[in-house]
């Protein structure tokens, strides 16, 4: 059989050393992967994955230091082993982290082998530390499905890996919200082969039991074998069956100072055969640096997608890891789909598309475009296995959905941009069920929890939880159904839900605070409003009655998910036009926007707001725009373990600083973009299709933040946004900038809404 990763090197090889430009040109690619530091937001919350992987790669090993976070990495606590699957920027209740692996020294001990680590190193596709406590230098590298280990121990009679079967993250989360073991099993055939399983429950989506397996081979025969299960060793032993018990299994080897052991583990979803199978194709030899290189180089083709020039070493570093962070989730688990047969791209880790539509998936869309179509594919074989599509789902199953069915926003991105290999109408069939079927039982699982309501009352009442979010969310789901609805030849369809795509109306409130007026606000299920939940307080309203918090940001039994009212009440993407029209006007809507940012009621580590700091573009103010962005990435973005402002949330935090440091923001589930402002003095797009997106900004710097004027593709372009159709077959934009706010785009069409298309 032909070495797999040969031939995967020699056409990553050749990918990166050339690409062609708008005119087909051949130009020669960077070395971007220098670039990238996987320890920027490691610590704070940003709970990003550390180890190596692919991009979506299925597995991603990393160490693990506590079992209670997200990605298991704490910088200050000691290594506990190397586990092979892990997600990446999550919040919520801890997932994966299974298949553990731990080099030690001395007798073997399966409970206090922990370590602490120095000389740590990360780059794309490699993870290297010292296990200080054992003289250890372990150093990782992978395939999409295999891990590659590499152990330089020290002179030793008692050189050890042990393989823990049984490990897990979250033993201890939230309740709801943790992973249980429901069993393992570890069977040794030989002094360098073994093979077993995990068999897992729980975590954040409360997902049903996930199984995964493993077979494991050693490059050198070991000197002496044996397992346990709990905390019995059995020396000599082959094999644990499963009884619910923690399982696992170790290996000693007699080493000469300085002697690399090295360990390949493949991973699957479906059997042992299936994960020895994927270790042969894709790492059938021994030869670690060239399946770190082959990984290497696989991510730099990658990032080379966007080339940016003019930024310091910060930005550069901060902005082609954010790029990297954006490529790590979903997982494609194409080939490793254990419920069902399909010739489908299966994904699995969306996780949670409340985060990533907003900004990750019209990334994608823009310079992966084949990948955004094969994760779009994914959902609908989902939706016809298993009767929806996700808004989340892990460990393949479903679940939890925080608002809207935002699946119905990556349909509708993809369509009126014009993605193709999509069937469309069956993905109708999916938006459709979303908007009508209540989903029973778990609300929280899939589809539309509270649609009894929004379907009868026009808004979800407060008898349903997250009531608030809920509705002004599914209206923006309404109008992307509307859109797909329209382009199918759907008209009656289109017209029942453009019109549900108002309902965030029916909950706008028109009271006071701090000078705006109206807000979205809970309703019981009789048409009263509901004065008694906590909103925020009010002091010129005195007729309300009650104590709020101000400013709280909610949970799942809350009026609001993650966020407030004043937050909220910006979130009508879909109409802008007539939001502006409800908050008074343009003078009335840019002074609660100013409000807004100024008492920093804006939170950039969440999702809700993604939007809100380019809507000024909706009233002419493109300055205003540009300021608060600026604002934004110098003082919640930077090149340090904490440089994240929040979750990175399977690369949202991440996509949304790519696009504002390219200079504008999607509008999702829409065509339009929002032009904000660019951090870099020329940015390069490379699309899938070999055209190119070009960005200039002249005299840019720290304080020309402002637009003076433009050009698309050498005309004066005098709008503050543009459409999907305006790039897809390449583009070139020219701003130049100034310190001043200019009358640039201040009397220009302004970006459409959905009460244009009356």
């Amino acid at each position: 059989m032909k070495n797999t990763i040969t031939k995967t090197f020699a056409l990553s090889s050749i990918g990166l050393v050339f690409c062609l430009n708008l005119f087909g040109q051949s130009i020669e690619n960077k070395n971007l992967t220098q670039l990238v530091d996987p320890f920027i937001g490691v610590d704070g919350s940003g709970n990003v994955l550390l180890g190596a992987t692919l991009p979506f790669g299925m597995v991603k090993l990393s160490p693990d230091c506590d079992f209670d976070t997200n990605s298991g990495y704490v910088s200050g606590k000691d290594i506990s082993g190397f586990s092979h699957t892990h997600v990446s920027g999550t919040g919520g209740g801890p997932k994966y982290g299974n298949i553990l692996i731990m080099a030690t020294t001395g007798d073997v001990d399966i409970i206090n082998h922990a370590s602490p680590k120095t000389s740590e190193i990360a780059s794309p596709g490699y993870y290297g530390v010292t296990l200080s406590k054992y003289n250890v230098q372990a150093e990782h590298t992978t395939t999409m499905h295999t891990g590659f280990h590499q152990y330089t121990f020290p002179a030793s009679d008692k050189s050890n890996i042990i393989i823990d079967a049984g490990s897990f993250l979250g033993h201890n989360a939230v309740p709801g919200e943790a992973q249980s073991l429901v069993g393992s099993e570890v069977n040794i055939f030989s002094n360098n082969e073994i093979e077993g399983y995990s068999r897992i429950r729980g975590g954040w989506n409360g997902g049903d039991a996930y199984t995964v397996y493993f077979y494991a081979k050693f490059e050198t025969p070991a000197s002496a074998f044996g397992t346990w299960k709990g905390s019995k060793i059995s020396m000599g032993n082959k094999s644990e069956y499963d009884s619910g018990e923690k399982t696992g299994a170790y290996f000693t080897f007699k080493t000469k100072n300085k002697e690399a052991i090295r360990l390949k583990v493949g991973i699957s979803y479906i059997s042992c055969l299936k994960a020895k199978a994927n270790l042969e194709k894709e790492n059938p030899g021994w030869d670690f640096n060239k399946v770190k290189l082959a990984a290497n180089e696989v991510w730099n083709k990658s990032l080379n997608s966007i080339i940016v020039e003019g930024g310091s070493p910060d930005q550069n570093k901060t902005f082609y890891t954010a790029l990297y962070h954006s490529m790590l989730m979903p997982t494609d688990i194409t080939g490793e789909n254990p419920k069902w047969k399909s010739s489908e791209p299966c994904y699995d880790d969306y996780y949670a598309i409340w985060d990533t539509f907003r900004s990750s998936h019209p990334l994608l869309s823009l310079i992966l475009e084949s990948k955004q179509v094969d994760m779009v594919r994914s959902l609908i074989d989902i939706f016809e296995h298993e009767g929806y599509m996700p808004d989340a789902r892990s460990g393949n199953d479903n679940g939890r959905t925080q608002g809207g069915s935002d699946c119905d926003m990556l349909i509708a991105d993809a369509y009126v941009k014009g993605l193709k290999g999509i069937d469309y109408e069956k993905a109708y069939q999916a938006m459709i069920k979303n908007a009508e079927v209540a989903p029973g039982g778990d609300e929280r699982k899939e589809g539309r929890g509270g649609i009894s309501d929004y379907n009868k009352l026009g808004y979800v009442s407060i008898d349903f939880e997250r009531s608030g979010n809920r509705t002004v969310e599914y209206a923006n789901n309404d109008w992307a159904i509307a859109q797909v609805a329209k382009g199918l030849g759907e008209t009656e369809d289109y017209k029942k839900y453009k019109k549900r795509a108002s309902n965030w109306q029916n909950l706008w409130r028109p009271c006071y605070s701090h000078g705006a007026k109206g807000f979205i606000w809970p309703r019981n299920a009789d048409a009263t409003w509901a004065d008694s939940a906590y909103i925020f307080s009010w002091t010129e309203n005195k007729s309300l009655k009650g104590k709020f918090t101000e400013f709280t940001g909610g949970t799942w039994p809350d009026v609001f998910y993650e966020s407030h009212s004043w937050e909220y009440s910006f979130y009508v993407p879909q109409d802008v036009k007539t939001l502006i029209e409800k908050c008074g006007g343009k003078a009335a809507f840019i002074s609660r926007l100013d409000t807004f940012f100024t008492n920093n009621y804006y939170n950039v580590g969440n999702e809700p707001g993604f939007l809100t700091p380019v809507l000024y573009n909706y009233v002419g103010r493109p300055d205003k725009t540009a300021f608060q962005v600026n604002r934004i990435r110098h003082a919640s973005y930077n090149a340090t373990r904490r440089g994240l402002p929040g979750n990175d949330d399977s690369g949202a935090m991440s996509s949304f600083f790519v696009f504002h440091s390219l200079g504008f923001f999607p509008n999702a589930g829409q065509d339009i973009y929002l032009i904000s402002t660019p951090l870099f003095s020329k940015s390069i797009l490379a699309m899938e299709n070999g055209k190119q997106i070009t960005i200039t900004a002249k005299n840019l710097s720290d304080k020309n933040i402002f637009i003076q004027s433009a050009t698309l593709n050498g005309k004066p372009f005098n709008k503050s946004w543009f459409r999907h159709s305006d790039i897809k077959d390449g583009a070139s934009f020219e701003f130049i900038m100034g310190n001043q706010p200019s009358a640039w785009s201040t009397t220009s069409t302004l970006p459409p809404s959905m009460s244009d298309f009356e």
